[in-house]
């Protein structure tokens, strides 16, 4: 197992888990990795644009920030190499055989598009991991447990037969971002292979727990995929400020570890990350 440094691993440092896996500090993504998936003129946007020049970019900031929950900081791209280096990394890692479990604590942005920051999300770390993971594996299957629909990775992929993205979230009544309907199944080469599960308030553990096992045990056997990438936002357990689900603590573990304690050693993991595990041998 292999863990991506961050200030979240101070707790895994006080439980002695680290003596359990290896920590690396990642490296920044690289303008030239950034570019795999975003443009050039949203990162040249990201690098200059500060709290100070808002109103010199006030063009460019409407074409590329969606909302108000993107603010514009000092240091923003800065961050943004940080948090996708980390899930660039744990990709490096798997490729090259250095790890069966890749965890980043900081990643799983999954709003942010080619050119547009969205819901608190810059830069789409997941989509540049799974790109990578792309050129290795032939098929990347992608779970979002995120109480918000992971609209930027299927996005991204929607037209490829080569990712498969799945996502259990809120849907209805306005709910943020809007999209994740039982309808959007992917277009061309990719029809079918974009599976929603759109959920109401208040669902509790013994229904998620049952759907879940359904539709990934389908999605497993049909899809077979060669390597895992799931993003766990803690934003749908109970008691969330932004969420409306009724889910414990245990049904997140119980989700990480029904999926791939089969392939691997099971893994514990459960604030708002994104792991890849390779199962060439499923």
């Amino acid at each position: 197992m292999l863990l991506l440094w961050s200030i979240h691993s101070r707790a895994l440092l006080c439980a002695g888990l680290q003596k359990k896996m290896k920590i690396y500090r990642p490296h920044r993504a690289t303008d030239e990795e950034l570019l795999e998936f975003h443009s050039a003129e949203y990162l040249n946007f990201l690098k200059r644009c500060t709290p100070e020049t808002v109103n010199i970019y006030s063009q460019e900031y409407r074409r590329f920030i969606a909302g108000d929950d993107c603010p514009i900081f000092e240091g923003v791209y800065q961050y943004c190499q940080s948090y996708a280096g980390g899930s660039i990394e744990g990709a490096f890692k798997l490729i090259n055989n250095e790890a069966d479990i890749a965890i980043n604590w900081s990643g799983g942005l999954h709003h942010a598009r080619k050119e547009e920051a969205s819901g608190f999300c810059y830069v789409n770390d997941i989509v540049l991991a799974t790109l990578e993971l792309l050129k290795y594996y032939p098929r990347v299957l992608y779970i979002d447990i995120d109480i918000h629909h992971g609209d930027g990775v299927q996005d991204a992929f929607y037209s490829t037969d080569r990712v498969m993205c799945v996502s259990f979230h809120k849907y209805g009544g306005g709910f943020f971002p809007g999209t994740g309907d039982l309808d959007e199944l992917g277009m061309g080469r990719g029809k079918y292979y974009s599976v929603n599960v759109p959920l109401m308030d208040g669902v509790d553990d013994r229904t998620y727990v049952d759907l879940f096992k359904h539709v990934i045990g389908e999605v497993m056997a049909f899809y077979r995929p060669s390597c895992i990438v799931f993003q766990s936002g803690a934003d749908s357990l109970q008691c969330d400020r932004l969420g409306c689900f009724n889910l414990t603590l245990k049904v997140h573990l119980t989700h990480v570890a029904s999926v791939f304690s089969a392939y691997r050693e099971i893994l514990l993991c459960w604030i708002r990350c994104r792991v890849m595990l390779p199962a060439s041998d499923m």
